[in-house]
């Protein structure tokens, strides 16, 4: 089979996925499932599918990547709550809040491995602090913001769009032009720079995609919570979980944090169930054990053991 005819059914096979995914998904809040657990599933997936981009393809761990969540989400709840439009209005402000945010801490990106993800820890922690302390009239102060409203169900269905939207992006890039240059970066920079790729915008490019996709999945669970405050917003267990997901599946590929978050989240659910005590012990052994005998995550170790495998995943 031609590399072509091989991208060409790989692709048609995920997408046909997606879309009897989306169809079933989509029918879930009109047959009255409950839409906490489903919500919070289309949620996970989208922050780890958009930290991919960054940890995946380019090999820059962001330890902070709360910060556009959170930014997202406070952008939000100001322009509903405060400026009193409505919530589509939220979104936009959102998404260019990402992107500005993204853009300040642009410069952060010259640095690499273990440095770049502490100093994207210390920002986040800087804008939650910020954020905090600005008056009450402005953001909230440190009691946050209560919108007044909720819609879960149509809040579904924006993070279900969200998620489409974002593995779309991800399945194009995977293919892409920007994704091979983003590879090239990631395994050899220098070599990267010598055959003419341009190192920072291209770094940028995905940066900016992987903020904007955050920011909006914290502007759309700000609608669906209708309460955003310092503590929720910015709290750092959004960017583990966010990492542990997406290296539970395998970074630099489509599918892996889609397979790593819906095995985390199920394992987490039966463990509550079962052993509501031993719940943090439990979930850490388990993703010890992952990372020990699954290093490459879920989707990236099955590939490697079974190359056939590249044929239908990627």
């Amino acid at each position: 089979m031609s590399s072509n005819r091989l991208v060409w059914t790989r692709t048609s096979i995920w997408l046909g996925f997606l879309a009897l995914s989306a169809l079933g998904l989509g029918l879930l809040p009109a047959y009255g499932f409950s839409l906490a657990f489903w919500f919070y599933l289309l949620l996970w997936i989208t922050l780890a599918s958009g930290l991919n981009i960054m940890a995946g393809f380019t090999g820059y761990l962001p330890f902070g990547y709360v910060a556009f969540y959170g930014i997202g989400a406070y952008a939000a709840a100001v322009t509903v709550k405060m400026h009193g439009l409505p919530i589509w209005a939220g979104f936009i402000a959102a998404a260019l809040a990402g992107v500005v945010l993204s853009l300040m801490f642009a410069r952060t990106m010259v640095l690499r491995g273990i440095y770049f993800s502490i100093v994207s820890l210390a920002l986040a922690v800087i804008c939650r602090l910020l954020i905090a302390a600005m008056p009450e009239d402005v953001a909230g102060g440190s009691y946050g913001i209560s919108l007044g409203f909720s819609n879960p169900d149509g809040a579904y269905y924006a993070m279900l769009a969200l998620m489409l939207a974002t593995l779309l992006t991800v399945t194009w890039l995977a293919q892409s032009r920007l994704g091979m240059a983003l590879r090239a970066i990631r395994d050899d920079p220098d070599t990267a720079e010598t055959v003419g790729i341009n190192i920072g915008t291209v770094r940028l490019k995905a940066w900016v995609l992987s903020a904007v996709i955050a920011s909006m999945t914290g502007a759309i669970e700000a609608w669906y919570t209708s309460i955003v405050d310092t503590e929720t917003a910015f709290n750092l267990l959004v960017s583990t979980k966010a990492v542990i997901f997406a290296v539970a599946g395998g970074l630099g590929t489509v599918i892996g944090p889609v397979v790593g978050t819906v095995v985390m989240l199920i394992v987490d659910d039966l463990i509550w169930q079962h052993f509501p005590v031993l719940n943090v012990f439990l979930l850490g052994l388990v993703i010890v054990l992952l990372m020990m005998f699954l290093p490459s995550g879920i989707v990236g170790s099955l590939i490697r053991r079974k190359p056939f495998l590249r044929r239908i995943l990627f």
